[in-house]
């Protein structure tokens, strides 16, 4: 049996902006990726000249397809929640959706945002957080969804975090890290990752400069195992998974 991830994120493009250097890292020592991403983006400041914002749903959902398939997942799925929207959404109803998901797909680590919504500080992003964190420990509860499939234990549940602001921007309140991921080896990918929203382009070329000096590592805060245990400082997301 080989090991699963499972990142829950909000817009197309979170995938590689955020987590691209962690599931270019899990693929390539062979680990099943997916990812979950709850809007399509219809909400986006850039609009590549679509007309409507179900035309740029369309193009973002091509365009996330695009980058799943730079970065090595195994299966990626876009929900239909709307962007920008999401702290409108029923919580219940999310939750159960990430909690059918992960007693299927059975994780051994879930990535997802951390509460303080990135370093843009998007309230979608929150709330992905705010949900994804819930599913875990429900995927777990007898007393929570019964009829959404057997139980599930998450052994690693990690938020994103990070070691800089984005100039310009209100500063978030991040979690202090306790896993750094070195992805000198895959940054080139992620960056091509985010090449493949090309509806996003604008985007890129604000971050590049920001990716070039602060993106060689990736900053994760360990959130919950089913363990009790200090907090320690780590460089491998996996290590000492059981399978």
């Amino acid at each position: 049996m080989s090991l699963r991830l499972l990142c829950v994120c909000a817009h197309p493009d979170d995938e590689c902006f955020a987590f691209g250097g962690a599931l270019a890292l899990a693929a390539a020592r062979g680990v099943q990726t997916h990812v979950l991403c709850l809007t399509d983006g219809q909400a986006g400041s850039y609009r590549a000249g679509a007309a409507t914002g179900q035309q740029l749903g369309e193009i973002r959902r091509a365009e996330f397809d695009a980058s799943c398939k730079v970065l090595g997942i195994h299966h990626h799925e876009l929900l239909p929640y709307q962007d920008a929207q999401l702290e409108f959404a029923g919580f219940s109803q999310l939750a159960a959706e990430l909690v059918q998901r992960i007693r299927s797909i059975r994780p051994h680590v879930v990535l997802t945002f951390g509460m303080d919504g990135a370093p843009n500080t998007h309230p979608d992003h929150t709330v992905v957080s705010a949900a994804t964190t819930a599913a875990v420990h429900w995927a777990a509860s007898p007393k929570r969804y019964p009829a959404l499939g057997p139980l599930h234990v998450t052994q690693r549940l990690y938020h994103q975090t990070q070691n800089f602001f984005l100039e310009g921007r209100p500063q978030p309140l991040p979690a202090p890290w306790t896993l750094v991921l070195d992805i000198r080896s895959v940054f080139r990918q992620k960056i091509e990752a985010f090449r493949a929203h090309t509806s996003q382009a604008p985007l890129l070329d604000q971050v590049l400069p920001v990716f070039e000096q602060h993106g060689q590592q990736e900053f994760y805060t360990l959130m919950a195992t089913p363990f009790t245990q200090p907090a320690t400082q780590s460089t491998d997301m996996f290590e000492g998974i059981v399978e």
